[in-house]
Order: C-alpha cells, then structure tokens, then sequence
C-alpha cells in the first residue's frame, strides 16, 4: 500500500485538465502538493485553490523538455515542502496531425514532452527516494492510445509516446520493487482535460514556439469509434480513480470499464493471433535449433 496522507507530491502539467484534478485530489486526501507547470501563473490559480480550500500547496514553474528546469522544480519543490515521495509525471501534450505532415520540430516535441518528460522527472527523484529507504511512488500518465495504438489513428508520434512510457514504467516497477518504490501507469480514455484548445499555447520555443488555436482532429481519428462516441469524464471525476490505484500499488489505472473492448480488438487479439501464426509455423515446420552459443555469434554462421 502506498500513503497519502503526510506526504509530499508533485504533479507535471498540474496547472489544468487531468494535472489539476490529481493535484486537488491529492490535497483533498491530506498531502502536500507542488503543483508543477510550464505556465506558472496557472500552477498558481490550482495552488491557490487548494490552499484556499484548506490544503497545503506550492506553484513551481518547469518545462519537462528541459532536465535544468526539472532539477529547478525538484529543488524548489522540496525546499517548500521537504521530500518529495509521490511523483505524478503527467505533464503532455497532443498532436493529431499525419507523421508525414509533421515536422522535425513537430515530432520532437511531441515526443521530448510525453515520453522523455516522464523518463526525465522519475529520473530526478528516485535517487533520493532510494536513499532515504521509506518507498514512494512513480505514477505516469501514458493514455489508451498507448495501450491500443491503432485505436486511434493520424495519432503516431503521441501513440509511440504514450507506449514507450507503458514500457518505461512497468519495466522501472522491476528494478524499484528492492526499494519499496512501487509505480502505475495511468491510461486516461475520455477526459475533458482543455488540451485540444490549449495545447499548442504549451509548446516551448524550441519546438518552434506557443501557438494560438485549437489542435486540429482528423475524421480518419474517430473512425474507429463512430459507433460508439467516446464519453469524456471531468478531471474531478477521475482523479479519484487514480489514486486509488495508486493507493493500491496496481500497475495500471483505466477510467473506462468499457475500454477492456476495444482493447482486446485492437491490440489483444492482434498479438494473440500473430502467436497463433509463429504456434502454426512451429507445428509445421519444427521448432528450430536453439544457438548453441546463447546470443554469440561464431564466424561460420
């Protein structure tokens, strides 16, 4: 089981959407709360809210594409609050745009923000976490479209994102598990976060710098799920979810029952099948020869 209350947390992109919701949560279940933003003025509004609403709270500025900056954050967070053991990396953003519309700028941000964002924040943290030998929690927010990439197309540089992070952290909960330091992944379905108005407005200069208008959504993105509209929970309503996870130590958090369907379609029952193929390829043709040196090669082969 992983504590709450007591504890000090900091929260990436916790300024809005979901970030916001497990900020306020957080708080609301007695912990301390670096509320960690790229655009510090709305770290601050959240901050305020908690404490105005009785809770502990501290707004910190950080850019996750910049691991100077998660240093900064790290250091002004726990000089407010002391050490920090609950570390929510959830800070992204979003494109929908084809891979080869994209530019190199483009790509690079979407992947520097999602993926390299969460891998940098845990790596700043856990140092410390694993000397002082009390345990703590990673818990990063990757998203269905990383768990079921094609579930969502015209998504690619965010959809290889989301599941390097899958693959980061449930790879990480192996080497923490000696140290107490227990990780989740969270992959959010349908959450009205505000990124498809606001997420251009977050892109560092960089990337080619903040922009103005809503991020622009393809119809081929919702053909898979015409028959059935996605329904988008508020981040009140799933932070909750989140952290009872967390709570839980499970590895995983989902925020729709009914995503376990398409889940199997697009993804499970792809995998089990091109089993079935390398089963029937075996039974057809024999199991080959295992290398007789491991995974050295000799020269005549």
């Amino acid at each position: 089981m992983t504590q709450i209350k007591g504890r000090a947390a900091v929260v990436t992109g916790g300024g809005s959407g979901i970030g916001m919701g497990i900020a306020r949560e957080l708080a609301s279940e007695g912990a301390s709360v670096a509320v960690a933003d790229i655009k510090l003025e709305n770290a601050q509004k959240v901050a305020n809210a908690i404490e105005a609403a009785g809770g502990k709270a501290v707004a910190v500025h950080v850019d996750v594409c910049e691991r100077s900056s998660i240093r900064k954050m790290k250091e002004e967070a726990e000089a407010a609050l002391g050490p920090i053991s609950l570390v929510f990396a959830n800070a992204g953003a979003t494109s929908f745009d084809a891979l080869m519309d994209m530019s190199d700028d483009d790509v690079d941000w979407i992947v520097q923000v999602n993926l390299m964002g969460v891998i940098n924040t845990s790596r700043a943290f856990l140092p410390d976490m694993i000397a002082r030998g009390e345990g703590g929690h990673i818990c990063a927010t990757a998203s269905m479209a990383g768990l079921a990439p094609s579930s969502i197309p015209v998504h690619v540089p965010y959809s290889a994102a989301k599941m390097g992070i899958i693959g980061f952290t449930r790879n990480l909960s192996c080497e923490m598990e000696q140290y107490g330091i227990s990780t989740t992944v969270y992959c959010p379905g349908g959450v009205a976060s505000g990124m498809k108005n606001h997420n251009s407005s977050y892109r560092p200069a960089k990337f080619g710098a903040a922009q103005e208008g809503p991020v622009k959504i393809s119809g081929a993105s919702y053909r898979r799920n015409s028959s059935k509209p996605t329904v988008f929970y508020t981040p009140d309503k799933i932070a909750p979810m989140v952290l009872l996870a967390v709570k839980h130590d499970r590895p995983f958090v989902f925020d729709h029952a009914d995503d376990r369907a398409r889940f199997r379609e697009d993804y499970a029952s792809v995998v089990e099948d091109c089993f079935d193929d390398i089963a029937a390829y075996e039974r057809i043709f024999g199991i080959p020869e295992a290398n007789p040196t491991g995974a050295e090669l000799t020269e005549t082969d």
